[in-house]
């Protein structure tokens, strides 16, 4: 019985680990911004962007930054940064979000 309600406990502390605060984004500015998952509460989607990169993640990461700007996006938020299927080749993918 001991064990079982230790292992619920540890259950339940495991799934408060995935929940997060809220936070404001920052002002907006003259280029998009990237933001976490906890700042992109309340802010209105534009939709979905994904680029694919040879080089590094940076690469990849500029590539998207350099997306959400040609769509007159606010704020982004990177949420798959990979390069499982050809080593090398960097895949990454954002939600892209307007001003409030």
């Amino acid at each position: 019985m001991y064990r079982l309600l230790l292992l619920f406990s540890l259950m339940l502390s495991g799934c408060s680990t995935l929940t997060t605060t809220p936070q404001a984004p920052p002002p907006p500015a003259s280029q998009p911004q990237e933001i976490s998952r906890a700042q992109s509460g309340g802010l209105p989607k534009l939709g979905t962007v994904s680029v694919s990169t040879r080089g590094s993640p940076d690469d990849a990461q500029r590539a998207i930054a350099a997306r959400a700007r040609q769509t007159s996006a606010v704020y982004y938020q990177i949420v798959m940064l990979d390069d499982s299927a050809f080593p090398g080749i960097w895949h990454a993918t954002a939600i892209l979000y307007g001003a409030r």
